[in-house]
């Protein structure tokens, strides 16, 4: 549908409120008002309520565009996880108007404010135009040919003296899937591991905890089924701000099924204030909280007692941790009442199925992996898994913070979760068609690391985190798993404001020998540090101007097509990826089987070979064509079930989610519940993933009587292998072409797909048919117990929950934990500091604050305080602060004087960037390339703390104290 003027009159200019179109009587609306509304109402009912049917009309694609002709072109937002539709307009080139996509399975038409006007990226203002490098502390402008050839030579003579290692590749949630894979592949072929994005800073607590329960670390089920959900428990997230066209999907269950909605978070937020029930926690305290309900379960004998014997392994060893959290204790160390806590649990044990949604207020701790395994656990109790209205549904981040994170932009991991031992490599060399042996080649050949008593080769040892890279910098050299200290940052799309630490991430940076920024936009990473030279910027294109896939939160995979053509001198990723890997000299390797049109890979080349090599979560069955044709039908899909109901697509789901398995040629509709047996395997049904073994300590680990519709096996299954299907008698069902193909493998390695197609055809799940287990014998903390945060305002429990010992080496490096919280730092810094989002920015900011119209609404760096706070020290609503953290760094801020806010507790958004502990670096910027609101960046004070499985940062839970400025 598209929207049409009713009125020639002249819009007001903006902030002009006396001549907007309400003050005229008419019944336009400002944009201004448009994005306000929208953002904050999650853009649904704003569109419902404010557009009659005389202002519509309904949209048609055209095949080609005349001059002076418009192209209506379906694309994909470019900011949160939900996915959402967008129809741009395009004018001889010009980007010129943007329309709701009202027949998009997930928006229905809606946006937030983000959503509504990422137009602007079109048009680029302040965006970077041309390469530049800093010279004698000044922006110095530079061919596209100089940058490669100066930044190539640097990094191979820092290759030369140091290793691969010692060049850090650091990638993008921003990036598309095809662009997220190349970049990962293109690490591989420079030879080392230390590759990573942002989910490691957001969501790897959530991979980690979710795949060790039960086999796939993401989002279970989707938005749109939570449509069918009877209760909600929300911890942990503000999707009013952070996904608010979210929302319309959670109040669907609210209307349809009045459906209760229980927010749990230390700040009541715009979500809360939609609550049937809110839950105030301390910030760190979500394992108390959970065991604290699993108390009352255990108690009423409310836990899916049949569920559970047929499909879970280990609850009572959990049950042994849940005594010890008495209805008292809990209340101790969090903060709630009994009586809520009991009432919320209550609730989720009468409405079933319930979902558990949660967001980064969960896992950005240093036992965030506890954390998400406790949320597990939960639903497990509750029989809540597999179910449609139920599941864990984890709101990501970035638009392709899932994406990138299954294409393998990690360092512990290739594409698919396929890890980094010999046999990953082998199996992707063979996708490439390299030779192992030269791959191995590229690594450094030296071993600084042990494994189970044996030395690790680099090629095997995870790489340095993102969250620690400013570590592999400034550490010793003698303390670091490696030949050489980092002395190159490549900061391809990220925003380095939202990492902790920001004072010594400061010092890194002008220590390092170059630092390289790829983006759209400069980011704080041009200005932040004091260097007078050794830093580039590198104008990359946006999404707008390229094309390919994105795989939104629910593991859906869309298509976006290109909008408009690369503006200014800027570059497609993936093309400044070839061009740096001709200079480094392996530019032949990295596009092997990948047509090149001119400089630029094929985005539909690339598709097609993660589609050869993505086995794993079933990243195979998504081709170019199946994801086009979908884009093309957007209508056909169903709004609750997201399944096509006739058409060109019938029968299959929304984005194909994966795991969609096998080829592209079997057709299959892709998985919209994971672990869902009441469907076949053929229908997108699935069990739990045999992962972890058959037995453990002689109790079976696979499913004892349940199994998916139409299993021919009517029990619990180990994962397919070769050798069980020949010992099944299904080994003729493969073609003989398959079978070679197939011999020696299994449903994760086998090129042809024949082992997934077979054990499908029987009616089984190609990874097997498990229990979920929740003991995870390999982690720090088997069983998820509490541990107080490193920097705690609570002394009086640190005795009787400890963080973890100090480790010498961990993914590379030493971490701290005892040796911090053994210092009281509480009397000096009384608050708890936490962090969050706000709806009209993303991120670090650096797009939405250098975007007129959202900058617009929020033009201040703010820091929450309560009353009680504030009046102690004398602060009035308004004042200019000084907020101090724990570790010394100081930040000059706006006080919000809130009851939003519990005593004791501080909140500030982590959008901005600008400033750095009261200096405005404005003139630092590139000339016109300076976002339109700068301020102080949260992290700047936000102090140590790591997760113990995947070093995580800790941004909830720090201390700080606050002062009038």
């Amino acid at each position: 549908m598209k929207l049409t003027k009713r009125s020639d009159q002249i819009p007001a200019q903006p902030g002009n409120d006396s001549n907007s179109g309400m003050a005229s009587g008419r019944s336009a609306i400002s944009r201004r008002a448009f994005l306000r509304n929208s953002g904050l109402m999650a853009g649904g009912a704003v569109l419902a309520s404010s557009y009659t049917p005389s202002m519509i009309k309904r949209v048609q694609a055209a095949e080609s565009a005349t001059a002076g002709e418009v192209q209506q072109i379906k694309t994909i937002c470019t900011h949160c996880s939900v996915g959402c539709g967008i129809i741009a307009e395009v004018e001889n080139g010009v980007w010129t108007g943007q329309e709701p996509a009202f027949d998009h399975p997930f928006s229905h038409g809606a946006h937030c404010a983000k959503g509504a006007s990422v137009r602007e990226h079109g048009h680029g203002e302040r965006r970077l135009k041309y390469p530049t490098k800093l010279v004698d502390g000044k922006w110095k402008r530079i061919s596209w040919d100089e940058a490669i050839n100066e930044v190539g030579d640097k990094m191979l003579q820092i290759r030369e003296s140091s290793g691969p290692d010692s060049v850090y590749w650091l990638g993008s949630a921003k990036h598309n899937n095809e662009q997220a894979y190349l970049f990962r592949k293109f690490a591989a072929l420079w030879g080392t591991n230390n590759v990573d994005h942002q989910a490691r800073i957001c969501h790897s607590t959530t991979v980690a905890g979710v795949a060790n329960t039960w086999g796939y670390g993401a989002m279970t089920n989707s938005y749109n089924d939570i449509h069918f959900s009877r209760s909600i428990l929300l911890i942990g997230g503000n999707p009013a701000e952070a996904h608010p066209v979210s929302l319309q999907h959670i109040f669907r269950a609210k209307e349809r099924n009045n459906a209760p909605l229980i927010v749990v978070d230390p700040r009541f937020t715009r979500t809360a204030a939609h609550a049937d029930q809110y839950l105030r926690l301390r910030p760190g305290t979500d394992v108390p909280l959970i065991w604290g309900m699993l108390w009352h379960i255990f108690q009423n004998g409310w836990e899916d007692k049949e569920y559970i014997s047929q499909r879970v392994y280990g609850l009572d060893e959990v049950r042994k941790e849940v005594a010890k959290w008495t209805p008292d204790e809990v209340e101790r160390v969090t903060g709630i009442p009994e009586h809520q806590v009991f009432a919320a649990i209550k609730t989720m044990a009468d409405n079933r199925p319930g979902t558990l949604i949660w967001c980064m207020g969960g896992t950005q701790h240093s036992i965030g992996n506890n954390n998400t395994r406790a949320y597990c656990i939960l639903q497990l109790a509750l029989g809540n898994v597999g179910v449609a209205g139920g599941g864990t549904n984890i709101f990501r981040g970035h638009d392709n913070v899932q994406g990138a994170t299954d294409l393998g932009v990690l360092m512990d991991t290739l594409p698919g979760y396929y890890g980094l031992s010999e046999g990953a490599w082998k199996h992707w060399a063979g996708v490439w068609d390299l030779d192992f042996e030269w791959l191995k080649g590229r690594f450094d050949d030296g071993t600084y690391a042990q494994g189970n008593g044996k030395e690790v080769s680099q090629m095997n040892a995870a790489g340095i985190p993102v969250s620690r890279w400013i570590d592999g910098v400034l550490e010793d050299k003698a303390n670091i798993a490696q030949k050489d200290n980092v002395k190159a940052m490549v900061l391809w799309g990220h925003a380095p404001n939202s990492q902790t630490r920001g004072k010594e991430m400061k010092s890194a940076m002008e220590k390092l020998d170059m630092l390289v920024i790829v983006d759209p936009y400069p980011t704080v990473s041009a200005v932040m540090h004091d260097r007078t030279d050794g830093v580039y910027l590198l104008p990359a294109s946006t999404q707008f101007e390229t094309s390919g896939s994105v795989t939104a939160s629910n593991r859906s995979l869309q298509w976006r097509d290109k909008v408009i053509e690369p503006m200014f001198e800027s570059l497609p990723d993936q093309t400044i990826m070839y061009k740096f890997a001709k200079k480094l000299g392996f530019g032949e390797q990295l596009v092997k089987n990948i047509q090149l049109n001119g400089e630029e890979p094929l985005i539909e080349d690339i598709t097609r070979e993660y589609n050869r090599g993505m086995w794993t979560i079933g990243y195979t069955g998504q081709s170019p064509e199946r994801m086009k044709k979908q884009q093309q039908n957007w209508g056909t899909f169903d709004y609750d079930t997201l399944l096509a109901e006739g058409g060109p697509c019938d029968g299959e789901h929304y984005g194909l989610p994966w795991p969609c398995w096998g080829t592209a040629e079997m057709g299959h509709p892709g998985t919209p519940n994971l672990y869902d047996t009441s469907k076949t395997v053929a229908e997108g049904g699935l069990t739990f993933r045999a992962r972890f073994g058959v037995e453990r300590n002689g109790e079976s680990l696979l499913a004892n009587g349940s199994y998916s519709k139409g299993s021919e096996i009517k029990d619990g299954y180990p994962e397919f292998t070769d050798e069980l299907l020949q010992k099944l008698g299904w080994w003729n069902d493969l073609t003989p072409e398959e079978q070679k193909q197939a011999e020696g493998k299994n449903w994760k390695t086998d090129l042809s797909g024949g082992i997934q197609r077979v054990a499908i055809k029987h009616g089984c799940s190609p990874f097997g048919n498990a229990k979920a287990r929740t003991v995870v014998w390999t982690f720090p903390d088997p069983v998820p117990i509490h541990r107080e945060p490193l920097y705690t305002s609570r002394r009086d429990l640190v005795e009787k929950y400890p963080t973890y010992e100090d480790r010498k080496s961990f993914f590379r490096l030493p971490t701290r934990y005892a040796s911090i919280q053994a210092k009281d730092y509480s009397k000096d810094y009384p608050l708890i500091l936490t962090s969050g989002r706000l709806v009209e920015y993303e991120g670090g900011g650096d797009e939405t604050r250098s975007n007129p119209w959202l900058a617009e609404l929020q033009q201040e760096m703010f820091v929450e305080i309560n009353p009680r706070d504030a009046n102690n020290a004398g602060i009035k609503d308004g004042d200019d602060v000084w907020l101090e953290g724990a570790e010394g760094a100081r930040l000059k801020v706006k006080a919000q004087v809130t009851r939003r806010v519990a005593s004791g507790v501080a909140f500030m958004p982590f959008h901005f960037g600008g400033h750095f502990e009261g200096k405005d670096l404005r003139s630092k910027y590139p000339e016109g390339a300076d976002p339109y609101v700068l301020g102080e960046a949260c992290n700047t004070a936000m102090t140590y703390g790591y997760d113990s499985v995947t070093q995580m940062q800790e941004t909830k839970c720090s201390l700080c104290k606050i002062s009038k400025a």
